[in-house]
């Protein structure tokens, strides 16, 4: 009995994490969405489809999904010189945007999140903290 009680309260102990988790991305890329309105739509396009051989696409993309530092690098402090992404050619230069820590976390969720991408670990301000020049 004391086996089920330890394994079940583990369960929902699991359960809650899971769940809350769950919102505390959602909320993060509900923000992030905002944000992306603000800084991010102009050169990427609204459903995240880029500008071919200008702007990289963030829908679908292997770069981004694969290069997590570099893209969290790439939107804190801005991005230049070449990247293949989705097998094409990039280079351009993409200004730093000015954005806090807690922006960056969350326009990367909504954009690992949105579009075709699915993001297997939520960006975290503290993550994005220790990601330096």
């Amino acid at each position: 009995m004391k086996s089920f009680i330890v394994v079940y309260l583990a369960f929902v102990g699991c359960i809650f994490y899971y769940l809350n988790q769950d919102k505390a991305l959602q909320e993060s890329m509900d923000r992030g969405s905002e944000i992306y309105a603000d800084f991010c739509v102009t050169c990427h396009l609204e459903k995240g489809e880029g500008v071919e051989a200008t702007f990289p696409p963030l829908a679908k993309s292997d770069y981004l999904m694969n290069n997590r530092k570099e893209s969290i690098k790439g939107v804190k402090y801005g991005q230049r010189g070449p990247m293949t992404v989705n097998g094409k050619k990039y280079d351009n230069t993409m200004m730093p945007m000015g954005l806090e820590d807690e922006e960056v976390a969350d326009v990367m969720n909504y954009i690992m999140n949105s579009w075709g991408n699915s993001g297997a670990k939520m960006v975290t301000v503290e993550e994005v903290s220790n990601i330096l020049k």
